[in-house]
């Protein structure tokens, strides 16, 4: 019988989190040792069919890949399709897509990745003001 959703399946390592059942049978599970804190959470309005998602959390240790305590995902999206995000997903390190072209991402502070993402959503707007 699969799991119900907020229950964590017997299969799972211990200390696991039931984040949902995939499927109705397949849970999927959060397992981390590492502590974190929300910085940033907030969706922006930019324009009737586009918004701005930011989140960013500090981390107790570097994420495979980079070398500062920060965690993000901030996306750009138009009538519903991704068209610019930056992300610094494990393994991958920090890095920024423009449509499905992908860049290494300097990243230096929280406050300065938030103002390269605006003017990137900036010039990205200007680009396309006729889309």
């Amino acid at each position: 019988m699969p799991p119900s959703s907020g229950t964590v399946s017997r299969w799972a390592p211990k200390g696991a989190r039931d984040v949902g059942a995939i499927d109705g049978f397949l849970s999927v599970v959060i397992m981390s040792n590492m502590t974190a804190r929300e910085l940033v959470r907030r969706r922006v309005a930019v324009a009737e069919n586009a918004f701005a998602d930011l989140v960013v959390w500090q981390v107790s240790r570097p994420l495979p890949g980079s070398v500062h305590n920060f965690k993000y995902r901030l996306a750009f999206v138009v009538k519903g399709v991704c068209v610019l995000r930056y992300d610094n997903e494990a393994g991958k390190g920090d890095h920024r897509h423009v449509g499905d072209a992908e860049w290494p991402y300097a990243f230096s502070t929280p406050r300065q990745l938030l103002a390269d993402f605006f003017a990137a959503v900036t010039r990205w707007r200007l680009e396309h003001s006729d889309d």
